[in-house]
């Protein structure tokens, strides 16, 4: 299992993949199948993150890591929220504007933190 915690680049492929998925089933007539790959993106997410999270557990920031991990969890649950509202025919306004939230949220915690890619180096 060294390859999910050597470097986070596995879970960034996994979230990016999965976003680029949503916005795909968000914006699709018929997103039945993208919606079934886009579930399977989730759980390759919450695994890789809770890989990295297994590591972090021990250092002196695990508390900002599992507040980053709680955050990663409700951004798939907007997810999920948004695109089964749709198929209902729902309003999805809020779902919209709390996963533009949570997203923000994650990702500057995600690049804040140690763990994190440094774009500036």
């Amino acid at each position: 299992m060294d390859f999910l915690t050597s470097s986070t680049h596995l879970h960034i492929t996994t979230w990016v993949v999965a976003l680029i998925l949503f916005f795909v089933a968000a914006f699709s007539a018929k997103p039945k199948g993208i919606h079934m790959a886009l579930r399977l993106f989730y759980i390759l997410v919450i695994i890789t993150g809770g890989a990295l999270f297994s590591v972090t557990m021990g250092s002196d920031m695990g508390m900002q890591y599992g507040i980053k991990f709680l955050l990663g969890i409700l951004v798939i649950g907007m997810m999920e929220m948004v695109l089964v509202r749709k198929a209902k025919n729902k309003p999805t306004t809020m779902f919209w504007v709390l996963f533009a939230i949570f997203l923000f949220a994650v990702l500057y915690m995600g690049f804040a933190l140690p763990m994190g890619q440094d774009f500036l180096a």
